[in-house]
Formats: structure tokens, sequence, C-alpha cells
């Protein structure tokens, strides 16, 4: 009886939105506190919720650490495709994703930093190839814009690699450069909010 119990009650937390919670505080250790190693009792900690509910919902750690990453890369990958597939002119389109990147990115600045160090594996990697039309139309737009002199001539790969360079790095360190700086966290987002500007006119002098 009383593992039906048990049973019944899980079957009602499901209902409740217990599983999408435990999602949500494994995505924020991860990519916000950048705590990448979470462990299953950590997550149940942090959740608020007994580790047996996170193991009866994910199975193991493995297996939710898989559903995060999955989540992260799908809402990385469509984040940035909304913007590069839009019809707006090439500059606003842009400065469109600076603004929308940072923004995502000061939420959760461990988040590509989590999914690069999950990109080794085939079925990524099949991923990255079926992406290769997009990337090749955005590429081409970026090579137009350097025929009418708009931005300087370069492989458009480099300037892709810039781009991205310019805007995830400072995230990425951004603890680094909190101590060395001697900013804390409000300081750091309203310099990042300047970066913005920034960025643009480093592209667009």
């Amino acid at each position: 009886m009383f593992n039906n119990f048990v049973k019944l009650k899980l079957m009602s937390t499901r209902d409740t939105g217990t599983e999408q919670l435990i999602k949500n505080t494994a995505k924020h250790l991860f990519f916000a506190e950048g705590k990448l190693h979470a462990t299953t009792q950590e997550i149940a900690d942090a959740a608020g919720v007994n580790r047996t509910l996170v193991n009866y919902y994910f199975r193991s750690r493995d297996a939710l650490f898989n559903q995060v990453f999955n989540d992260a890369q799908e809402s990385l990958v469509n984040m940035i495709d909304e913007v590069m597939e839009s019809e707006m002119p090439f500059k606003q389109k842009i400065e469109n994703l600076i603004s929308v990147f940072l923004k995502e990115t000061m939420h959760f600045p461990y988040r590509e930093l989590f999914v690069i160090t999950q990109m080794n594996s085939s079925d990524v990697i099949h991923a990255k190839k079926a992406r290769a039309k997009k990337v090749n139309a955005f590429l081409e737009q970026i090579q137009t814009e350097m025929d009418k002199g708009t931005i300087k001539n370069m492989n458009p790969r480099h300037f892709t690699i810039n781009l991205f360079s310019l805007m995830a790095y400072p995230l990425v360190t951004a603890p680094l450069n909190k101590i060395l700086f001697g900013m804390n966290d409000e300081e750091y987002t309203a310099l990042m909010e300047e970066r913005k500007k920034l960025i643009f006119e480093t592209i667009f002098p």
C-alpha cells in the first residue's frame, strides 16, 4: 500500500509542474551559476524536492543533463535562426542579433560553454551538417555587404567568428572580469549594456 501511495503521489506531482521545476533548476545551476557538475542531490536541494523525484522523472543525472543540453542547443539555435532569417536590412539584423544574444546570455552566461563542452557527439555533428544551408545563406549576406563596402572585406567566416567572440567572450569570462575590474553584478551588467553599442560600432565604424 505504501508503494502505491508513493506512486500516486509522484504522478500527482507530475501534474503540478515539478518535472519542469527540476529542469529549470538544473538549467539555472548549469547556465547561470556555472555548476556544470552539479549532482542529483544538489539539483534536488536547489529545487526544494526529494532526490527520488529527480530520479523518477529523469532516471539519472546524465538523462537530466542530456535533456537540458538538448533544450539549450535548440533554444540557442532557434534564437540565432530567428534573427538571421529575418527580412530586416543587414545592419539592423546584426544590431538585433547583438541585442538579443547579449540579453539572453547575461541571464545564462555559462550556456555557450555548456553547449560547447557537449559538441563532440556524432548527433551534434550531424545536426551541424544539416544546418549548412542556413549558415551558407548568412555567409552570402555577409559577402554581399563586403562587396558593397559596408563592412571590411575578409573571409565571411572570420566576420562571424569575430562577431560571436565579441559578444560571448566577456560573458563567459564575467567572473574573472568582475574580480579584475572590482565590479559587482549590477555594474557588470551595465557594462555589457554599453557593449551592445560598442560591438555594433566596431563592426560598422
